[in-house]
């Protein structure tokens, strides 16, 4: 079993803003990150997951993805991927980063388990201060899809 543990940031809601994330296989971790210069916290919470899901070169695995983010646990967990799913994300956010976390869970056995956020769980803590070094950092990505819509509005 594979575990990811993951965390996004905004600073400000949209503005800059980053992931974090830990992958650990048994007790081997990897840490990964990545700011962009404008977005929001649910679509950073979204592409940790995502990033995780996509640092695992193969399929089959058993994975635990650990997350704060109600957002993204509930709307897999609770089925409401499947809904949104059926009618083709009809009016909902996110759905490019919805479409790309299909594609790359397929062929994977993953479950989530959501977690309180800032409540001192190790591998949280450390998610959340990769993500902020991110959102802070000047090594941002264009989140293209987040500023094409926003420009549109």
């Amino acid at each position: 079993m594979i575990t990811i543990y993951t965390d996004g940031a905004a600073k400000g809601n949209p503005g800059n803003g980053g992931y974090g994330v830990i992958l650990d296989y048994r007790g081997k971790r990897k840490e990964l990150s990545q700011g962009y210069r404008m977005t929001t916290n649910n679509r950073m919470e979204l592409l940790a997951v995502i990033a995780g899901l996509e640092a695992i070169k193969k399929k089959g695995w058993e994975v635990e993805v650990v997350s704060d983010s109600k957002y993204v646990v509930d709307a897999v967990e609770k089925k409401w991927l499947q809904g949104w799913v059926a009618k083709d994300f009809k009016g909902k956010k996110n759905s490019d980063l919805w479409k790309r976390y299909l594609l790359v869970a397929k062929g994977q056995k993953i479950r989530f388990k959501w977690i309180k956020g800032h409540a001192g769980h190790l591998e949280n803590e450390r998610c959340d201060q990769l993500a902020v070094a991110a959102a802070e950092s000047d090594q941002f990505l264009i989140d293209h899809e987040f500023e094409r819509l926003r420009d549109a509005e």
